[in-house]
């Protein structure tokens, strides 16, 4: 330990020296006035792209480039500097007796990460280099913090994220995601006007959260002194345009939703929802296979993608298979031979399925459940899953076929859902049974269960024809098509737990763990345990060889998200000092936010045999300490010290 800090000072006061001559640098070029933060613009005229893909014909013309030094060479008579603008990289060449003294004397004080601008002639070097010969370089900005050394960058990825300048910056193929990005929406906009649809805007904050199953963030209007909505969709206010005459509509914006992060989910991303009139969830198909092909052909030249390890051919005529097929092909259970919700709970519960807490036992759950637990997960190829149980679906017409059914459509592509659509609900009496149905779940404690609308129920009342809708996810389409297996990879910000605070509902906190020594309290913390209730410690005995046979270790958590559909689970993945990733599910979601836990170092129990929750095999029991304080119970997940590495045992 002492031989690593005596490590660790050099290293602080090298960058504390850096840092205070990037300053002194700055401050001598203000009193000699030349600052650079009073330069309001640079004139350019090409960029470092350009020259080189047009060399031959602007070889020996005069031309104007500005961007950021990333590298410097030589600083004697001769330098070598190279200059990365949007487009990409260029060698600048500089040599004293071609530029003002005084001002080639400048430019060699300047660092990697300068904002430079630069006039020049394009040239090649003697080793054929395209190169700018500079006459004149201006500093237009002093980076005052070194940028990350050169051959390990930022490799961090939380930090990566925290920091998307610097990654822009430091690793430049960051931005072919977010250029595929643009170009997609750009696309998607294209493709939608293009058929006649006009894009519309509809409120963000709501008085009623609605038009999708998820927990909406809340805040408050301090004029109307009202609690409001983000939304957690767009289609009820498109419908009720559609209402309105407006025959053909889409929004593309951000969406919230107040629930756990994972490598496929952020609280907020973008979607668009269209709407069309006189259409039904077929039509939806043929158009979202349209729009996924065509941005494939257009932004990449192919149907045939890598994604998730997986090879994928996009090549129009994707399957179309009704949910309760799937099941049958995946599971062996014909839902459709059986008859009550007795026996359909009972198929499901034979494969390992159990249907959520607040879930009614019935036929349409259990097929969901078997679908969403057991077949999901197999899909790699585009297929839309169609024909979903009403009991899932609020919003979306009965099948005229079988009145347990509607029609629908989900499309999987890489196991991952990438859209949603169907054939919309018309019927203003069945849309209130239904929301009422929502209602009742909400009451029961579910808080993603959907709200009485009224108004959009009158909207129905006056007349919505029939209509179809698809909502599609931005992000996991751009994932899709820039080959990331992260959402964090396609938004620019995503959202990040805070890296100071603490969460006062359980004193977690969310700085780095500092050394065992600066823990230490210098004066003791008073706790008032007078209203603690604890359960009475066991009479029965456990002889020790029993007792020795249990198997505790330090567990690091990688990855923790809330368990779909249950109100209480969250699922770790955990390193267990193996090498192979640990999954355990804990019912701890009420105390704890999943984000909040990841990098947190835990106590488990870890040769439990696999016990079956939500479909999922849990590897062993997470410890945690409860008691009781005026009527409630708390409950504090054992942290401990993150110098101990993962896999150490406890005895």
């Amino acid at each position: 330990m002492a031989d690593k800090k005596n490590q660790e000072v050099p290293q602080e006061e090298n960058l504390s020296q850096l840092l205070q001559i990037r300053r002194d640098k700055l401050k001598e070029l203000q009193e000699s006035g030349n600052d650079p933060f009073q330069i309001t613009r640079y004139e350019m005229d090409n960029d470092s792209a350009n020259i080189k893909a047009n060399f031959d014909a602007l070889e020996g013309q005069a031309v104007s480039v500005a961007g950021r030094l990333m590298s410097k060479r030589g600083m004697g008579k001769v330098s070598f500097c190279d200059l990365q603008d949007k487009s990409g990289r260029i060698q600048l060449y500089a040599r004293r007796d071609e530029m003002d003294e005084a001002e080639y004397a400048r430019f060699k004080k300047f660092d990697i990460g300068d904002i430079v601008g630069v006039k020049g002639v394009v040239f090649r070097t003697q080793r054929g280099e395209m190169s700018v010969r500079v006459e004149r370089v201006t500093l237009l900005s002093k980076s005052l913090l070194p940028l990350p050394e050169k051959f390990h960058g930022l490799t961090n990825t939380e930090l990566r994220y925290r920091q998307r300048y610097v990654d822009l910056i430091v690793n430049p193929e960051v931005k072919r995601n977010f250029v595929i990005r643009s170009q997609f929406i750009k696309h998607v906009r294209e493709f939608m006007d293009n058929r006649g649809f006009m894009e519309v805007e509809t409120p963000v904050l709501n008085t009623i959260s609605g038009g999708a199953t998820a927990r909406p963030f809340i805040t408050h209007h301090n004029t109307l002194d009202i609690d409001m909505y983000m939304r957690i969709a767009t289609e009820l206010p498109l419908k009720r345009l559609i209402v309105g005459g407006m025959d053909r509509v889409y929004e593309i914006g951000r969406i919230f939703r107040n629930e756990g992060m994972d490598p496929k989910h952020n609280p907020e991303f973008t979607t668009i929802e269209l709407y069309q009139a006189y259409a039904d969830f077929n039509d939806m198909m043929d158009l979202f296979e349209d729009l996924l092909t065509s941005a494939a052909q257009k932004l990449l030249g192919t149907y045939q993608l890598e994604w998730q390890g997986e090879k994928l051919d996009l090549t129009p005529g994707w399957p179309r298979l009704p949910m309760h097929e799937a099941v049958k092909q995946y599971c062996g259970i014909d839902f459709m031979a059986i008859t009550s919700d007795e026996e359909a709970v009972a198929a499901a519960k034979s494969i390992g399925v159990e249907l959520p807490e607040t879930a009614e036992k019935t036929w349409g759950n259990a097929l969901y459940e078997c679908f969403d637990q057991k077949v999901e997960e197999k899909l790699i190829q585009p297929t839309f899953i169609t024909m979903h149980p009403v009991d899932v679906s609020p919003l979306a017409k009965r099948s005229p076929k079988d009145p347990r059914l509607t029609e629908r459509f989900e499309l999987f592509i890489c196991h991952s859902e990438m859209g949603n659509a169907f054939s919309e609900l018309n019927d203003p009496i069945d849309q209130r049974e239904r929301f009422q149905k929502q209602v009742e779940l909400r009451d029961k404690g579910d808080d993603e269960a959907g709200m009485m609308d009224d108004d959009f129920i009158t909207a129905l009342e006056y007349g919505l024809p029939p209509t179809g809708g698809l909502g599609i996810g931005i992000d996991r389409c751009v994932m899709m098509l820039t080959n990331s297996d992260s959402i964090r990879e396609v938004i620019l910000f995503p959202t990040m737990k805070s890296l100071d605070g603490v969460n006062k509902k359980n004193d977690v906190n969310n700085t780095a763990s500092e050394a065992p020594e600066k823990n230490v309290k210098t004066e003791s913390e008073k706790i008032d345990f007078s209203k603690v209730k604890i359960e009475p410690l066991f009479e029965e005995m456990v002889d020790f060889d029993t007792f020795s046979k249990s198997d505790f270790r330090a567990v690091k958590v990688k990855e923790c998200v809330a368990v779909p559909k249950s109100k209480k689970l969250l699922q770790f993945t955990l390193d267990d000092g193996t090498g192979t990733d640990r999954t355990i599910l804990s019912g701890i979601h009420s105390f704890y936010e999943p984000e909040e836990l990841v990098g947190k170092t835990l106590i488990a129990i870890t040769n439990l045999p696999p016990r079956a929750m939500m479909g999922i095999d849990s590897c062993g029991m997470l410890l945690s300490a409860i008691h009781e304080e005026e009527g409630e119970e708390k409950l504090h997940l054992l942290m401990v010290d993150d110098h101990i590495p993962a896999g150490a045992k406890l005895y």
